[in-house]
Formats: C-alpha cells, sequence, structure tokens
C-alpha cells in the first residue's frame, strides 16, 4: 500500500533542522489539497446522490470508520448541527471500538468485521440513508463489512480510500480516491492522507447541504443560535437577505423564534403564519419562496 510506503527522501529527517523538516510536512499536506482537487467530479456526483436520498426527511447520514479515519468522519459529522441545523437524529456513527474510540486506541477493533456488520444491521438502514465510509488503507475490516451491509440494505454508499483497487472503494457506489502516497513518518496516515480525508469529508457534506437549500447566498441560513456570536451573525444574515435595518432584523427574528429563513421571509414583510406556509411550499429553500413571495407583489 502507498501510504505505508516508506519514504527514501525522509530516512533521515530525525537529523534534519526542525525548520526543514516542519516545511516537509507542510509541503505534504498542500499536496493532499491538491490530490482532493483531483477528485472534483466524483465528489460533486457523490454530493448531488446524496442530497437527492437525503431528500426524504427520514434519510441519515452515517459515518464509518477506525482509528484517524474514524475520529474525522465523526468530526465532519457533528458540525452539520449547528452548522446547517441537521437533526442529531439524522446523522449516526460507526467508530471501530465504539464511542471510547474518539479519545484512546482501541486495539484490533478495526480488524472485527463481524462487529462492523452488526453496527450497520442495527442501525436498520434504508434506500434513504447515505453511509460514507472512510479508510486510509481502504482495507480496514470493520469499515469494509459495515458499508457492504448498508449497500445490501439498499443505503447509497460512498468511500474514501488512498490506496486504488482497495476493497472499501470496490465495494461502494461512490468511490473516491485520495492517493497521498508515502507519508513523511512512514505509516502515519493522520498527516497527508488525513488532510485530505479532512478536506474531502468537509466539501462533500458541505456541498450535500447547499443542494439541500440550506445555504442561501453563501450564508448558513439554517444555523442554530447556540450563542451571541452567533445571534449577531443571524441579525447580520437577515439585514442582508430582506435590506433591513437592525431593528426590524430583531423584530423578525423574535417573531420567528430564532429561524433565520423565517424571520427573513417576516422582514420582507410577510406574517409569521406566511412565511411558514410560503417556506413549506418551497421545500424549506429560502431562495424559492422569496422568488415566489416576488411573483405575488
Amino acid at each position: 500500500m502507498s501510504t505505508e510506503s516508506i519514504s527514501a527522501r525522509f530516512a533521515d529527517l530525525d537529523l534534519w533542522p526542525t525548520r526543514d523538516a516542519v516545511l516537509a510536512m507542510l509541503e505534504g499536506h498542500l499536496a493532499a489539497a491538491a490530490v482532493v482537487q483531483s477528485q472534483t467530479e466524483l465528489i460533486a456526483k457523490a454530493a448531488e446522490d446524496a442530497a437527492a436520498r437525503l431528500s426524504d426527511p427520514n434519510g441519515r447520514l452515517i459515518y464509518v470508520g477506525a482509528g484517524t479515519s474514524g475520529r474525522i468522519a465523526a468530526m465532519d459529522g457533528v458540525e452539520l448541527g449547528p452548522t446547517f441545523d441537521w437533526s442529531d437524529e439524522r446523522v449516526a456513527y460507526l467508530l471501530a471500538g465504539g464511542r471510547d474510540a474518539l479519545l484512546s486506541s482501541i486495539e484490533g477493533a478495526e480488524d472485527d468485521a463481524p462487529s462492523g456488520e452488526a453496527a450497520m444491521r442495527d442501525l436498520a438502514p434504508t434506500s434513504s440513508d447515505v453511509v460514507v465510509g472512510v479508510a486510509a488503507s481502504g482495507r480496514t475490516l470493520y469499515t469494509v463489512a459495515a458499508v457492504r451491509a448498508a449497500a445490501a440494505a439498499g443505503a447509497l454508499t460512498i468511500g474514501l480510500a488512498s490506496n486504488a483497487g482497495t476493497p472499501l472503494l470496490q465495494a461502494v457506489a461512490h468511490p473516491i480516491l485520495l492517493d497521498t502516497g508515502a507519508e513523511i513518518v512512514a505509516g502515519s496516515t493522520r498527516m497527508k492522507a488525513g488532510t485530505a480525508q479532512k478536506i474531502a469529508l468537509n466539501t462533500l457534506s458541505t456541498a450535500v447541504m447547499v443542494r439541500l437549500g440550506r445555504v442561501y447566498k453563501g450564508l448558513m441560513i439554517n444555523m442554530r443560535l447556540t450563542n451571541r456570536k452567533l445571534q449577531g451573525r443571524a441579525l447580520e444574515m437577515i439585514c442582508e437577505v430582506a435590506h433591513v435595518e437592525k431593528s426590524t432584523a430583531e423584530d423578525a427574528l423574535e417573531r420567528a423564534d430564532g429561524d433565520i429563513k423565517l424571520a427573513a421571509l417576516i422582514a420582507l414583510g410577510g406574517t409569521p403564519q406566511q412565511s411558514a406556509a410560503s417556506l413549506q411550499a418551497a421545500g424549506g429553500n429560502l431562495r424559492t419562496a422569496i422568488e415566489q413571495l416576488s411573483k405575488r407583489y
């Protein structure tokens, strides 16, 4: 596997000046970003297909991984709630070794294929679900078994791996190869491979949320208002979208009970009831709701 290869270039890394070693590491991370860019078309297609499945209100986004890959996957999913108001009930995590593996290494867990299969079956995946398996090696038994179980149940499957022709990429509907090659510290896929995974997952999930109408004009209009900073950001969004003063935005946000999209429509002149009906008719898409509103007047 390329991710396990020993690079002759770094054979004497421990003798290098620290600055040179750091520069080499950073060059590796930059190269990882370029690797992800080479997969643009595949990531876009996976995002479109995922959004189509997740348009079903019962659809879930399920992340699967072990070790570093599992932790990076979980980090991506956790951020979807506060950023896009993605319901906690619509995201699930299968991490080899269980939740304890988020903070410590659970030895041997990644080799337990039966546990991966059983964990996925316990989730009872359906055709409305999207399963994202992440494994730098592409061979992690737990992850591959879980993804295969999901595919057999009709879920859409996406796989991210750094080695070509591996079981994970062969098992999924959307294989995404992140060929980052040998690491500066041989086998330490928390480095270049991990960086590529983070970028790819972040890009994939954000693209899905954009397609689901949870972004408007580059704004996080589904954001949860969990602190003062976000409250202020929400008011700025409403002012920007509705072209109103801050006082009007504050009133609209209060009447909308903190719902930014609803508040924007209220600031544009609708009542809370009318605005809610407009959003529902538009499938929750603010742009569509505003366009329909403009046609009425």
